[in-house]
């Protein structure tokens, strides 16, 4: 700890908080000595590793960190920051001792093989790790399936399928029997790959360790296809997720070009956050209307969505609509809102926001207006989650795997790892299960897509009361990265 800070731990959330001068604040993740004070250390082995010894300062200060807000003014105090990631000199774990295993949680995303993939060649070329474990199907693998041996040559070229070769699966989890397995079967590093309701569960899966006084590091890797994530700049697999998505509006663009009044509707993923359809729609430049959860929008009347596509078909004969699939809800019937069907991990099961919309278009044209549309509703959820992430994504999940190991032969523990303002930070678990990652409509990207599809803004009326509001701080200040 540098000189002129102090250490304080707050008792809510068990988080690690270092205050220094000017306004510091780093919100630190567990040591393994926080509760084993007397382990030993070892040298870490890169620095005998030929292709590392040619890298000047390899490893990172122990005490380098990663300010969370870049945008400040020149009053401003130094702020939140969070510990870099990268490899420390002195480890925790000697090479020969570590016996790893990683799991995969909740649905598919494109990458998630890469990121197995480099944890284990990760462990194997930067640290001589011999023993990792693959957990079959999710949480219940720990303790209802059986493991998959993993080694270099056996993910060789796994990065280059969809989906991932450990299986996955939603719910499953029983803290007790997952520790009493990672106990049993001798695991001392415990790689997570999951969205925020696995990453609450790598958490508890933590506490319970630390309870036990266990010698097991646990890291998480954030995986969302959607990009709602708070903190770290973006999720792995989104930037594959946009790209996929361009063929489905190209798809959309084609066919409602080819036919008189022709009208394409994608759904695409974002139950909350309409992150995807909103980079989507910037890209492809072919959307005339893009719907997400955080802009409220409205069907009848004056300024309402059939007005606007009655008149973008009478000016351009065709239009394409993408709108995400959590956009809207609050227009659908009683009987879906009230529904409390969920999945297994806790999520609310979502009435298909792209059929009922695509059935209100055409009853509203068919009997109001009298006018024939030839509508397409497209559909691409699948066959983009099941694809691999591409050079973007690869490259991206090759940095997490690392950080996450790198990590844990450190000794962190309780901590996921993402991009900071381009520099990968470890993170606290509750700073990334606390909320979820929205689109703010107030920023300049939403409205780079309002300019870009020339859609209004769908603000009702009757809802809406424009106030003057004082600018005490810039967007950017406050969320925005754009």
């Amino acid at each position: 700890m540098g000189k002129g800070m102090e250490c304080s731990e707050n008792s809510q959330t068990n988080m690690k908080v270092i205050h220094g001068e000017a306004g510091y604040v780093l919100e630190d993740v567990p040591h393994l000595t926080d509760f084993l004070p007397d382990l030993p250390t070892f040298q870490n082995p890169l620095q005998f590793n030929p292709a590392y010894s040619v890298v000047k300062q390899y490893f990172v200060n122990v005490d380098d960190s990663v300010a969370q807000k870049i945008v400040v003014h020149k009053d401003s105090p130094r702020g939140v920051h969070f510990r870099r990631t990268g490899p420390r000199q002195k480890i925790y774990f000697d090479s020969d001792e570590v016996h790893a295993c990683i799991v995969t949680c909740g649905g598919l995303c494109p990458g998630l093989n890469t990121v197995i993939r480099e944890i284990v060649c990760g462990l194997y070329h930067m640290y001589g790790v011999n023993k990792i474990l693959g957990i079959d199907g999710g949480y219940r693998g720990f303790y209802a399936k059986n493991t998959v041996p993993l080694t270099p040559k056996i993910v060789d070229d796994i990065h280059k399928r969809g989906g991932t070769i450990l299986g996955t699966s939603r719910g499953g989890h029983d803290t007790s029997k997952i520790v009493d397995s990672i106990q049993d079967r001798g695991i001392n590093q415990v790689y997570i790959i999951g969205g925020d309701g696995t990453q609450k569960g790598a958490a508890v899966i933590f506490e319970e360790i630390r309870r036990r006084g266990l010698k097991v590091a646990v890291a998480g890797i954030p995986k969302t296809i959607d990009n709602d994530i708070p903190v770290i700049d973006k999720s792995f697999g989104f930037d594959t997720a946009v790209e996929e998505a361009q063929r489905a509006i190209n798809a959309a663009h084609v066919e409602a070009g080819s036919f008189e009044n022709g009208l394409g509707v994608v759904k695409l993923m974002g139950r909350y956050s309409g992150f995807i359809a909103m980079y989507a729609t910037l890209a492809s430049r072919d959307v005339d209307c893009c719907l997400i959860p955080e802009s409220p929008f409205y069907l009848e009347g004056k300024g309402g969505l059939f007005e606007y596509i009655e008149k973008r078909l009478k000016e351009n004969g065709h239009m394409v609509i993408v709108i995400a699939e959590g956009a809207g809800l609050d227009l659908l019937s009683e009987s879906f809102q009230n529904t409390d069907l969920k999945d297994a991990s806790g999520n609310k099961l979502l009435p298909d926001v792209g059929l009922w919309l695509s059935q209100r278009i055409k009853d509203y044209f068919s009997g109001q207006q009298k006018m024939v549309i030839n509508l397409k509703h497209i559909d691409p959820t699948y066959m983009i989650r099941a694809i691999p992430g591409n050079a973007s994504d690869n490259v991206y999940s090759t940095l997490l795997s690392h950080s996450a190991v790198h990590g844990a032969m450190a000794g962190y523990t309780g901590f996921v790892v993402g991009p900071v303002n381009g520099r990968h930070a470890m993170i606290p678990f509750n700073r990334i299960t606390e909320k979820q990652n929205k689109v703010v409509i107030t920023d300049r990207m939403w409205a780079r897509v309002l300019a870009s599809t020339n859609q209004p803004s769908f603000l009702n009326p009757k809802d809406f009361i424009e106030k003057e509001e004082p600018q005490t701080q810039t967007q950017l200040e406050d969320g925005g990265k754009y």
